[in-house]
């Protein structure tokens, strides 16, 4: 497991939210990211999830929900990693992963585009 400290890896997302093209950043819409220390439920090597409605499903009449939220988990993710760059690679992909879903990108098309 790779030690790491909560700011640290707060900013290694922070940095790979940096990388989104802005234009892809300014069509997010009612979204938030988050880092969590480990997922709910049993995926204990979870790394990310997008917990929303993406923009591909809402109608003409969504409005007024709450905020989307992709959530990206420090644990898990320090677990599977090797070392700091690592972590920082796996955190990237995980953002833009999720990021995805947001967009409606299912998970088999973002492994058809290569992002396993």
């Amino acid at each position: 497991m790779v030690e790491m400290t909560r700011e640290d890896f707060e900013k290694a997302v922070e940095d790979a939210i940096d990388e989104v093209p802005d234009e892809l950043l300014d069509l997010i819409d009612n979204c938030v990211i988050l880092v969590e220390d480990e997922p709910e439920g049993d995926d204990k090597e979870l790394l990310g999830l997008y917990d929303g409605v993406a923009l591909t499903e809402r109608g003409d009449l969504w409005g007024g929900a709450l905020p989307d939220r992709i959530l990206i988990y420090m644990n898990p993710t320090l677990r599977m990693c090797e070392d700091v760059e690592d972590v920082r690679d796996e955190v990237a992909i995980t953002v833009v992963h999720e990021i995805a879903h947001h967009f409606g990108i299912s998970d088999e098309r973002l492994h058809e585009l290569g992002w396993d």
